[in-house]
């Protein structure tokens, strides 16, 4: 039996990341190839021209799955009965600008399409902020979209846990599908801890540890963690633009995890909101290891950190808690 079409926001439409994201999504790649959906694209006034065309290449490549398009640069139109929620604009950092500045420009415009969201969404959306600061603009929205359960708001670190995939399965030349269970604590900033402790590597002798098969733990607790944390910057700096390909399949990868369940044995990692696992102050949007079943997910228990990770879980948490009051502040 076909199944009903879902309606998939994505606001910033017309940008580099959405540009990226709407024809993976289209083709299936963030829902499954039998899960028919429904675009609405979201951007600002000045580039409604840019997102018409968008819409125009969207009809012209034919998507067998996409059952409709709505392009808007009215939120309360956008966010009409939209299953799942991927807010991708945002307002970025600009030359001179201080954190405050630009902490109070994003949470002008969260406020305003969580209110959207809240009154025109369905009750059950799932919403993925990936516009930074991700981890404190989705608890902006958190607190404007009081009917939508905190479990189903979210933020992007998946793209930093590829990056982590990705860079130890360059270091010891195996398929980065074979590299699995590196975790991403904290925050989608400089300050986020990619820990291997517990990533294993998929082997002809069967699943071994990273550590084991690096031999290098020098490189691992330095070297390793800042390319991850830096990879943004080094991006930029060789194509001088941001990230853009790699954010919009990782936006894919965690929606799809999250709706469609994560495979035995695997965990991902996922900005959510902290309930006090791993002493991390309740009430922040952190980034955790978690699993995926059944449309829910769940933090994993009973990890072991040692005290190297203790003090990287408890810096990114201090920035966050920071982050948050800055927000806050610009709240009042």
């Amino acid at each position: 039996m076909a199944k009903n079409p879902l309606r998939v926001l994505v606001t910033g439409a017309a940008g580099q990341i959405g540009y990226a994201l709407v024809p993976m999504i289209a083709r299936g790649v963030m829902l499954g190839p039998e899960q028919p959906v429904i675009l609405h694209m979201l951007d600002i006034p000045p580039a409604a021209e840019a997102l018409n065309g968008v819409k125009m290449e969207l009809v012209d490549a034919a998507f067998p799955l996409l059952k409709g398009v709505i392009a808007s640069t009215d939120a309360v139109e956008a966010c009409t009965d939209v299953n799942v929620a991927v807010m991708v604009g945002g307002f970025p950092r600009k030359e001179g600008m201080e954190r405050k500045d630009v902490m109070s420009k994003n949470v002008s415009i969260y406020k305003s399409q969580a209110s959207a969201l809240e009154k025109h969404a369905a009750k059950d959306c799932k919403v993925l902020v990936v516009a930074n600061p991700a981890n404190t603009n989705a608890l902006i929205l958190k607190e404007f979209a009081p009917s939508i359960t905190q479990k189903n708001i979210t933020c992007l670190t998946r793209l930093d846990h590829n990056r982590a995939l990705g860079q130890i399965s360059e270091r010891l030349s195996v398929q980065v599908s074979d590299v699995k269970n590196v975790i991403i604590w904290g925050n989608h900033s400089s300050t986020q801890y990619p820990d291997v402790n517990h990533a294993t590597v998929k082997t002809q002798a069967g699943e071994k540890p990273v550590r084991e098969l690096v031999k290098d733990d020098e490189w691992l607790n330095s070297a390793f963690i800042t390319t991850v944390q830096q990879r943004g910057a080094a991006i930029i700096k060789a194509r001088k633009l941001s990230s853009a390909l790699s954010a919009a399949s990782s936006a894919c990868d965690h929606i799809r995890d999250w709706v469609c369940a994560t495979p035995e044995g695997y965990w991902v990692s996922m900005g959510v909101y902290s309930d006090g696992s791993y002493n991390i102050p309740a009430g922040l949007i952190y980034s955790f290891p978690v699993t995926c079943c059944n449309g829910e997910w769940t933090i994993v228990q009973g990890l072991k950190i040692d005290e190297f990770s203790r003090k990287k879980l408890d810096l990114t948490a201090q920035e966050l808690t920071e982050e948050k009051t800055l927000a806050y502040s610009c709240l009042s």
